[in-house]
């Protein structure tokens, strides 16, 4: 077919108009068909339905004139097709003449071209009441039939120039000026607009098939319950063309009249796609296309409405076709994307799992303000009904003033307004969406209630797109839109911030990259924001939906499980705890109150004012509220809290088996293996324990067993377990609040202190000196006639005592002034083992020796009750004195495993060489404190093991223990985790886990010194 200069096509004839009587003969004589005719509508051939028979009705169809003999052939060929593939379609069947021919001509009909097709019986779609049901079966018919069109080729396919083909829609484009309403006319421009923008570009992407092009109401037909559809008739419109464009026809139809048409349509559509699933491409120009078919059907049925006025089937739909138009037009195309994708199953937008994913697994965002958001004090704004404060929400500045008196109480630096909340401030006409349906009252940015000029950073690398003054009561006010890619390959996605400050529009320009970390503006005030509060609303966008400089920041209720797509929670990319949206529980002080009640009073809890901590991550502990705190004091903790890899350890091996020692298992003794060979010879032979008290007994159980002796040889203000043996041997518990003090079983060697020890007038500052204490512990007990000591026991670095670093050479003769009175040598590596010390793995090899015994315990299992005593192979055969050892719950195979994990992360993530570099670090800047701080008197340590001595007279060494109470406290409120210790309760202690940073030194560093400088 061709269109001349005028638009007229050969098309614009009219339909045959042959006597019934003539048609009657045709019937009969050329296909043996008898029976009554009766006219059907048509556009462009003459159809007629030949009274039923034995073999049922038939459709006699005489072509227009200009028909070409090859289309007809192509639709019969169709219909073979489809009765071959698809016969429960039930799509008319192409009748053979008396003389074998599908397509005859005729004496009577000159020119024109005759077929007989069976007849579909049934209901007409268009009589069909309109419900979900009947929509699902529209949609999974016309996804069988492209099903079924889609293995089907002919030559008759390919027309050019045909009007109702979607992918040639500019033929119809100069009917516009037919079309008498101007307001309509316009609709129908901006279709066509919208189409040469969205649908052009991605012609070529599309996938193309042979498509019936014409499922409307009146071609589909439905059983007699007219619930479901049964068949399918008038190929005529049949062509190849994009293959999307049969279910953008079948919506087209199916939509006119409906009140809901995103919801109706995504009915439709997540059938068909169920059926015969649709690409990205084309769900992205569906309905621009869905828009173009009615643009083209009003077109062309207002230009042959002006040629042929008597031809009411012209015009019959034209009216619903406007009124969907107009829907159509208040719609954003994007949006019903969108929404008919998330029905189909997928995500709202093509990379919204992506970039979700992405930001979750691979993004390292930085903060949106200066300082680290998740260990700032915070409190929550809520603009829901019934919420606390909603009566300020209509005035900002008193609102503002309600907010900062809520946050003083705390001292929180910002509150937090939540994503996805549904709001009461949404009630202007702006946030109801054009095409009428639900307000817009879902919250979909995290808002940041903070100070006007509050500086604001890039959290992401990323493209400038837009810089825009959204200056209407109730919006953004100035507004950036940031772009960014989502890792090297992956897709654009977009992060707004509203509600900022003029002189933000003049700090950045379309087209400017900007690095993560650089200010991107500063926080409005009232008067310039839109009339709110000042805060940021701090947003995600997977798909602009085709806007530029604003986007909606609210969604309907209804629709948010689209909207979660579109805008994904914008905590993606700020961090924050789950906690700090909900917390956990009740507050500490109700919590604190049930546990006086129900636990021993003997149970102390850190700080002033108590943590109520939920969870470990890393180097943070997490408060019910979800604020983190750099934990510098947790050892046991010693990769980190909850480490991934022995979490995973440990609960693979929970699923499968754990029991005790009586039974084989393969993981105690490779675990024994890899332990021992960290270890010196002859340490070999392991005791697996639950904890550090249990391997302390057992420790002093072998050595008097082996010794035959009794008593035992300790350090002063040592501090060993909780068991009644252990307490005795305990200088820092049975000489302190409490205790009963020395048993004549213990005898108590000097503490080995070099900073202190001058005030108690030692003239020996070498650990050869300090030793000859344990030589007059030995003294004693021969005065006392005992045959000589079972054990010396000395952690290899005092921790009670003070964070203490042993002289040089002090171990090593202690320890032969032990051995030589028949003594076995423990060192107690409890808190200080596992690389902890940095150049060594075991904190006792710094003093050149190997002891008899070795104890380890808290670091060995992450925080998982694992603890073990390991010595040699002829001290554990003497002990092996008949008595059975057994432990119900030691060496279990669990146990086993989350210690090798622990093993893994030491070795695996380098956090010994980790502990010397950074350990390193933090003494050297804490000593250049000490010249800083009068209040620091002495720093000492080795690795992460480190003690800040604080005294209030670097003479007289007078303790500082009420200034160390307070630096401590006062760093809690920094969200940094520090305690004191020492004989005097003045010693900082610093023993971070070993995944300690660089970084975090940092921050504690400079956190400290501001702190020391206020209480100096």
């Amino acid at each position: 077919m061709t269109v001349d200069q005028t638009g007229t096509s050969a098309f614009d004839n009219a339909p045959p108009a042959f006597d019934p009587s003539v048609l009657a003969n045709l019937a009969a004589k050329h296909f043996g068909k008898a029976g009554d005719i009766k006219e059907l509508a048509s556009e462009r051939d003459q159809n007629s339905l030949v009274g039923a028979s034995k073999d049922g009705a038939s459709v006699l169809k005489i072509s227009n004139i200009a028909q070409n003999p090859k289309a007809l052939e192509f639709q019969n060929a169709a219909l073979d097709h489809l009765l071959i593939v698809a016969p429960h379609l039930n799509a008319p069947i192409a009748q053979r003449s008396l003389s074998g021919q599908s397509i005859i001509t005729s004496d009577e009909t000159g020119d024109h071209l005759v077929r007989l097709l069976s007849f579909v019986p049934g209901n007409l779609y268009s009589a069909a009441p309109r419900s979900t049901k009947l929509l699902e079966n529209l949609g999974d018919f016309v996804g069988q039939l492209s099903v079924g069109l889609a293995s089907f080729g002919h030559p008759g396919a390919h027309q050019s120039d045909f009007l109702w083909d979607l992918d040639q829609c500019h033929l119809s484009k100069i009917y516009i000026q037919n079309i008498k309403n101007s307001n309509n006319r316009n609709i129908v421009e901006q279709v066509f607009e919208r189409h040469h923008k969205i649908v052009s570009p991605l012609l070529p992407f599309l996938r193309g098939a042979v498509i019936h092009n014409d499922a409307n109401d009146n071609n589909l037909i439905v059983d007699e319950g007219l619930t479901s559809i049964k068949g399918i008739i008038d190929f005529g419109d049949m062509l190849y063309s994009r293959q999307i464009n049969e279910l953008a026809v079948t919506l087209a139809y199916a939509l006119m009249g409906t009140e809901d048409a995103i919801t109706d349509g995504a009915t439709i559509v997540a059938a068909y796609h169920k059926r015969f699933p649709l690409t990205d491409n084309e769900f992205r120009v569906l309905p621009v296309l869905v828009a173009m078919r009615l643009a083209m059907s009003v077109c062309i049925s207002s230009n042959r409405a002006s040629q042929y006025p008597d031809n009411q089937y012209l015009t019959i739909s034209q009216q619903p076709a406007f009124e969907l138009l107009s829907r159509f037009d208040r719609i954003n195309p994007h949006f019903l994307t969108c929404a008919w994708r998330k029905a189909s199953g997928l995500s709202a937008t093509p990379s919204a799992r992506y970039v979700t994913n992405w930001l979750k697994k691979e993004a390292k965002p930085g903060s949106l303000f200066e300082f680290d958001m998740n260990t700032a004090a915070r409190i929550t704004m809520s603009m829901a009904e019934g919420a606390p404060g909603i009566e300020y929400l209509s005035d900002p500045v008193s609102h503002w003033a309600y907010l900062q008196k809520s946050m003083a109480k705390t001292d929180a630096r910002y509150a937090l307004g939540f994503y996805c909340e549904d709001r009461v401030c949404y009630q202007t006409d702006q946030f109801v969406p054009e095409e009428g349906g639900e307000r817009r009252s879902v919250h979909l940015g995290i808002d940041v209630f903070i100070a006007a000029g509050t500086p604001l950073f890039a959290p992401l690398d990323g493209l400038v797109v837009s810089v825009h003054n959204n200056a209407i009561a109730l919006d953004y006010g100035p507004t950036v839109i940031l772009e960014h890619q989502a890792g090297k390959d992956g897709p654009l996605f977009y992060t707004l911030y509203g509600h900022l400050s003029l002189e933000t529009l003049s700090t950045l320009s379309i087209g400017q990259y900007v690095e993560a970390g650089t200010q991107i503006g500063s926080i409005g005030n009232n008067t310039v924001n839109g009339g709110w509060a000042p805060h940021l609303h701090f947003q995600i966008i997977t798909d602009l939906l085709g806007q530029s400089e604003n986007f909606h920041g609210a969604g309907e209720p209804g629709r948010m499980d689209i909207w979660r797509d579109i805008t994904p929670d914008p905590n993606l990319i700020m961090g924050l705890a789950d906690e700090a949206f909900q917390p956990v529980g009740g507050s500490p002080q109700s919590l604190l109150e049930k546990r006086r009640d129900h636990l021993g009073p003997s149970l102390s809890v850190s700080y002033r004012e108590p943590l109520k901590i939920v969870r470990g991550k890393g180097n943070y502990l997490i408060d019910y509220q979800g604020r983190h705190y750099l934990d510098l004091v947790n050892n046991i903790s010693h990769v980190g809290h909850c480490h991934p890899h022995v979490v995973e350890a440990l609960s693979k091996q929970a699923s499968i088996l754990n029991t005790n020692t009586r039974y084989l298992h393969d993981t105690i003794v490779k675990y024994a293996e890899r332990l021992t060979a960290t270890l010196p010879d002859p340490l070999s032979v392991c005791y697996f324990v639950n904890s550090g008290s249990e391997a302390n007994e057992l420790a002093l159980r072998i050595a008097r067993t082996v010794t035959g002796n009794h008593d035992i040889i300790a350090v002063d203000e040592g501090y060993h377990g909780n068991t009644g043996n252990l307490i005795d041997i305990s200088a820092y518990k049975f000489n302190h609040k409490g205790g009963s003090g020395q048993q004549t079983h213990i005898k108590i060697a000097e503490l080995p202190n070099p900073y202190r020890g001058r005030l108690k007038g030692y003239s020996y500052q070498s650990g050869e000196g300090y030793a000859e204490s344990v030589a007059d512990c030995i003294s004693m007990l021969a005065k006392e006639g005992k045959s000589g000591p079972a054990a010396f026991i000395a952690e290899s670095m005092p921790g009670c005592g003070g964070q203490i670093v042993l002289p040089d050479g002090y171990l090593k003769s202690a320890y032969a002034h032990a051995r030589n009175a028949g003594a076995l040598c423990i060192a107690d590596e409890v808190q200080v083992g596992f690389g902890r010390d940095g150049e060594h793995f075991w904190a006792f090899e710094y003093q050149n020796v190997v002891p008899d015994i070795i104890v380890m315990g808290k670091p060995m299992g992450n925080g998982h009750p694992l603890a073990a005593v390991v010595t040699t192979t002829e001290i554990a055969n003497s002990f092996a004195n008949g008595m059975e050892y057994f432990n119900s719950f030691g060496g279990n195979p669990v146990s086993c495993a989350v210690g090798m994990a622990v093993l893994d992360v030491i070795e695996n993530e380098k956090l010994q060489e980790n502990a010397k570099q950074v350990g390193q670090h933090l003494l050297e800047q804490l000593k250049a404190f000490s010249e800083k701080h009068e209040l620091i008197g002495d720093v000492r340590g080795r690795g992460f093991y480190i003690g800040a001595e604080l005294v209030e007279d670097r003479e007289t060494l007078a303790p500082a223990t009420e200034k160390a109470e307070v630096i401590i406290n006062l760093l809690k409120e920094r969200s940094i985790l520090l305690s004191s210790d020492g004989p005097l309760n003045n010693v900082l202690k610093i023993k971070p886990p070993m995944t300690f940073s660089i970084d975090h030194a940092d921050h504690f560093l400079h956190q400290l010194d501001e702190v020391l400088s206020s209480v100096s």
